[in-house]
């Protein structure tokens, strides 16, 4: 079954980019244009990765980064952060945020996959872990 993935992207041609792109490494890719659905989407979607723009109307990256990441039944999904903001600082916030992983635009095609090749693994591993509330 393809791996799941959320893009949260304002700019449409950015988004179909986004969403072809996974779709031609066979990742099953859900569009979503305002982040303020995104965690709604998110919980319907089960993603197994989520993409997130960070520079939004109405609500931002950082914002949906902190919510996600509150929230027991998505917190452990990892998020990849795509943003024209690219100083340091900028990449340190993102991360304290809660996201795993962060691509500056404009974005190599090569660099995208691989992180999100780099994210979906590690989604695999938390998921076959036993939590702590579990019973052996």
């Amino acid at each position: 079954m393809a791996k799941r993935v959320l893009v949260v992207e304002d700019n449409e041609l950015n988004l179909k980019l986004f969403c072809d792109l996974l779709r031609a490494h066979d990742f099953a890719a859900e569009p979503v244009s305002d982040g303020r659905e995104a965690v709604a989407k998110a919980r319907e979607f089960a993603p197994e990765l989520i993409v997130m723009d960070i520079q939004m109307p109405h609500v931002t990256g950082y914002d949906l980064i902190r919510e996600l990441k509150r929230d027991p039944e998505l917190r452990a999904i990892p998020i990849m952060a795509v943003t024209a903001y690219a100083g340091r600082e900028d990449e340190e916030r993102i991360r304290s945020a809660g996201a795993n992983a962060y691509v500056s635009k404009p974005i190599s095609l090569a660099r995208f996959m691989e992180e999100v090749r780099a994210l979906v693994p590690a989604a695999e591993v938390e998921a076959a872990e036993p939590s702590e509330d579990s019973e052996a």
